[in-house]
């Protein structure tokens, strides 16, 4: 599928996370390689969406410098990434009802691959599917996937009547195309969730601008 045949996706980045694992905060705004991960996330992510939000919770003025909507869950409790997936397709529909579906990516994610968007669209549309889910090596992401904004009312009855909490869970109950990237010279899914993450994150960053610097030399030479 190419890049003019993608349907006009709106991207949502979860950061409501409690980040209990370094200690509370916003995981989102740890530095890499002297930039935040939440600034590599949106340096990925804009070019493959027609616009991005931004799912956190508690004051939104601490995002402010990213000139992004922030949303945040309706559904009480932290009841997880379904909850932000939720609040992002309520505010695309009322917002961008021109918009069909949402990508949903973890706000902790730096390394998001370049043909996101596409390949997830191209698989869905190919084995007719309802949704569409990131994996790397052996391991399934479902919190980066693509969201049919029809199905919020479906999703919002998950959530608050049966108290469905796990995204496979509910996946489980729709066709699912399923996009495997490599997970070498690094997992492009790669999340920062401890303190040690983050050192692991620095010396990632640094393969990955390799990567990239040897790619653009290459399309220079072709």
């Amino acid at each position: 599928m190419s890049a003019t045949h993608v349907p006009s996706t709106l991207g949502v980045l979860l950061a409501g996370g409690l980040a209990r694992r370094m200690g509370g905060g916003d995981k989102p705004m740890r530095t890499i390689g002297g930039r935040t991960i939440l600034e590599r996330v949106i340096a990925r992510l804009s070019p493959q969406c027609s616009g991005l939000i931004l799912n956190a919770n508690g004051d939104p003025a601490r995002f402010a410098g990213f000139g992004l909507q922030v949303v945040a869950d309706d559904v009480p409790g932290f009841p997880g990434p379904l909850a932000g997936i939720l609040a992002a397709l309520d505010w695309t529909a009322a917002n961008r009802p021109e918009t069909e579906w949402v990508l949903s990516a973890a706000g902790d994610c730096p390394f998001l691959p370049r043909d996101l968007v596409a390949r997830l669209h191209d698989a869905r549309a190919r084995e007719n599917a309802q949704l569409a889910v990131a994996a790397s090596g052996e391991q399934s992401h479902p919190v980066i996937g693509l969201w049919r904004v029809a199905l919020r009312d479906e999703l919002r009855h998950a959530l608050v009547v049966e108290d469905l909490r796990k995204i496979d869970r509910w996946t489980a109950r729709y066709p699912l195309a399923t996009v495997t990237w490599p997970n070498e010279p690094l997992d492009p899914f790669f999340n920062a969730n401890t303190v040690e993450d983050i050192a692991e994150a620095e010396r990632l960053a640094a393969l990955d601008e390799r990567a990239a610097q040897a790619a653009s030399g290459t399309d220079q030479a072709s």
